[in-house]
This record gives structure tokens, sequence and C-alpha cells, in this order.
């Protein structure tokens, strides 16, 4: 689908740009940042992801000629307002927590430097790329703890639009999934793809017996065969004799699968496939991976609850303004005091420090850009941010399949750094607290 990601916002986006350029406040200086209130309720942690595909979406932030006869002819903005549109191109800056890291409340996501103008018109696009992207990478983060040593797998694109899906099986990948079904995102990203048969497969044929003879003849003996058509027991006889001790793998969908399992598990091996390989697939959330971590499962495949964020389909971040350039052109911290949603002005430093090893604390300092330049951090706080975009160049180490690779690494690590309370499914407080300075 050939779009522009500088249409993928809310129409007041645009009027508000048409009002300031009208008014002339639309070229002032201004710090734009992404941070959540709260954490979905008793979630320990979170996991930032999708901040790679920002990054793909501003290469292509620009509008073109249908694109803006759209906008004139919806009367959406002024003919002034188009005109500044034909050259639109993002030239601020960006920073923001890596891909893979872990945030909490009032953790200061992303910051977003620029122009008023500009900057506004990423809102909806940064928030539904964030939101969605991370929920999906926080809840795959929870259900790979759950899962212990034994790899998952995004099977969830049916279960979604089809674009999340896309975006899906990229974030699972960052919150510690190894591969997804999806062919259009392993192109994409370069992810690894998985995928044998359906049941349909087996009831297109005549027989099962002729099924599993057709896939292991297409696919060799270290295909996956899906054992739960008709009845299990027969079917891993039947998978056996056909693929020899040599069968890859058995898929088990349905039934109680911790003891389907442990049965299928027992056959197998009786009948000399000490090496087939179990996946369990049908509905996995991270509760039941715990549920089965005493079966002999060796791999898990997780669709609607991976792609559904696992109950929480968003992160609730927000897109707020806390620095703008005043009338006399110097820069001024601003925020709302609105009931139960107050902003803290100012941009942002982000740190986090550690006792005997573990995290213990989430250092958020807020102040001037003179102040956070002479700040200094205490000895072993580690830096939260980095830099995504000077000026309108695009730092490209973040994005592609080596950032993604990378942030599937750095999620193991930060976690690892977290108390082991974070890797607890039970409701609770954030795993650490965040302090809030104001210079």
């Amino acid at each position: 689908m050939d779009h522009s990601p500088a249409l993928m916002t809310d129409m007041y986006e645009y009027t508000m740009l048409d009002a300031c350029l009208q008014d002339g406040t639309a070229n002032r200086k201004c710090v734009f940042e992404v941070y959540t209130r709260h954490l979905p309720a008793g979630r320990r942690y979170g996991v930032v992801a999708g901040t790679g595909r920002i990054l793909d979406a501003l290469e292509n932030f620009h509008l073109d000629d249908e694109d803006l006869r759209f906008l004139a002819d919806r009367k959406v903005v002024s003919r002034q307002t188009i005109k500044w549109l034909e050259n639109l191109h993002f030239s601020g800056s960006i920073k923001g927590y890596r891909e893979g890291e872990m945030f909490f409340p009032n953790s200061p996501i992303l910051q977003v430097e620029g122009t008023f103008g500009e900057c506004t018109l990423l809102e909806t696009l940064v928030l539904s790329i964030l939101n969605y992207d991370s929920a999906v990478a926080s809840a795959a983060s929870r259900m790979v703890s759950a899962a212990k040593d034994r790899p998952c797998m995004d099977m969830g694109g049916r279960r979604t639009n089809e674009w999340s899906a896309v975006a899906a099986a990229r974030a699972a990948v960052i919150g510690g999934f190894q591969g997804t079904a999806n062919l259009l995102a392993a192109q994409m990203y370069g992810l690894k793809a998985i995928g044998t048969a359906a049941h349909c497969f087996t009831l297109v044929h005549d027989d099962e017996r002729s099924a599993f003879a057709s896939q292991i003849a297409a696919l060799g003996k270290n295909t996956t065969l899906l054992v739960d058509t008709y009845n299990i027991e027969e079917a891993v006889k039947t998978a056996v004799e056909v693929a020899g001790p040599e069968l890859g793998g058995v898929r088990i969908d349905s039934g109680d699968l911790a003891s389907l399992a442990q049965r299928v598990r027992n056959q197998l091996d009786a009948l000399g496939a000490t090496n087939t390989r179990i996946t369990v697939t049908n509905d996995l959330d991270e509760y039941a991976l715990a549920a089965l971590q005493s079966a002999p499962v060796d791999s898990y495949g997780v669709g609607t609850m991976l792609v559904t964020g696992s109950g929480a389909p968003t992160c609730a971040m927000v897109y707020k303004l806390t620095e703008r350039e005043g009338a006399d052109g110097e820069m001024q911290p601003v925020a709302k005091k609105s009931k139960d949603k107050a902003s803290v002005p100012g941009r942002k430093l982000a740190y986090r420090s550690y006792e005997y090893g573990l995290a213990d604390v989430e250092h958020v300092i807020s102040g001037s850009e003179e102040q956070l330049a002479a700040y200094q951090p205490a000895e072993g706080w580690k830096d939260l941010l980095v830099d995504y975009v000077d000026h309108g160049e695009i730092d490209s180490q973040y994005q592609g399949h080596d950032a993604i690779t990378a942030a599937h690494e750095y999620r193991a690590k930060a976690l690892s750094e977290l108390p082991i309370t974070a890797q607890s499914l039970m409701k609770g407080e954030p795993a650490i607290s965040t302090d809030i300075t104001v210079l």
C-alpha cells in the first residue's frame, strides 16, 4: 500500500499547524516528550519497541501532490499551509530509550526537538507506533520469562490487523521471541520464518498417513507434523512410521497441553524418536506458559494474546510539550496542571542507579538545556538516552535487522539487571521506583 506516514495523523495536528503558521508560532523551537503515567495494572515493567519503525517512517515523512490536493479539497488547511507542506521534512532531533530497554512510569521514552510545526505533526504517528509495539514487546517479554529457556514463536498474524501483524512480529522478537509465521515481517526485517501445515492440510488428504507422507516428501524429515486433527496417539504412531525416528517435531494445538505433551513424549521415546521435538500452540499467554514449565515441551507458538498485549493492548503513552521558545526567543519550560494529568516541565535526562548489581531507582532529571549540560550523575549511574536523529540526520544503526537483533539481546540483559520480582506474573508495583528531580 502506497501511503504517506505524514497522513497517519489526527486532523487536529494539521489544523494546529495551520493556525500557528498564521499567528507566527509554528517556527518556535519546542521539545515534546513521550512517556506513560502508569504501567498497565499490576505490571512490573514495560519494554520499549517501535523506535526503529518511527525512524523508517521519518525517511518518508512528506506529502506528494495527491496528499496536498486532499488536504486542500477537504479544506483541512489554508493555501499558505499547503505551500509550507510542499517542503515538509523533519529537520529536528530525537533522543530516547533504546529498543529493548525497560521503562517505568514517567520514563522519558522519547524526546522530540524541533519547530512546533514539525513536531506537532508527529504526535499520532509516534504514539500509535510506540504504544502498540511496546505493548506487544512487553507481553512477549513476560511470556519469554514464563517459558524459561524454551523458544517462543509469533503466530498472531490472523488475530489482528494485517499491518499490525507485521509490527507485532518485529516487536515480539525485540521482546524475546525467536521468529514469526508472518512472511512479510520476515522479509522486511530479516526475521526467522516458521511454519509447516494446518489442520486443513490433513483434512484435504484421504487419510492422515497420506498427509504426513506428502509433507515429509515436500519438506523433509525435519519438518513438524500436526498430530491433533483426529486421534493424537494414532497420529504420533503414524508420524514415526512415515518419517522414522528422525522426525523433526510434532505440534499439539488442542486439549490439556501439559498432559498430552507428557503422553506424546513418552510415546515418541518408546518409538525411538527420542530427539523429536514437541511444539504446543492454542491461545497461550504467560500464565499458560508458566503452567507448562514442568511439561516436556520444546517450543511454543503464541498468537492472540501476544498481538493484543496479553490484556494490555496499549501502554497509554502520551506526547506532551515540555519546553518551548517564548516571544523573547528564550526557551521556557511548560507543563499541564490538569487534575491527574499534570506533566513535568522541561527537557529530561534519564539514568538508572544500581546496588549490588541490581537496578534500584530510575532517575529523571528535568531542567533547561544549560542545566542539563552541566549536570553530573552519580558514579555508576547508567545513561538511558541515545541519539536517534540529529538535526534531521537519522542514525541508521537503529534501523533494520541488526538493530532488532541488538534490541533482542539488550532486553534480556536489561531485564536481568532488574530485581527478580520484575519477572513475577503476580500483580504488583513497578520493579523499581522513579525519582524525578527538577533543577
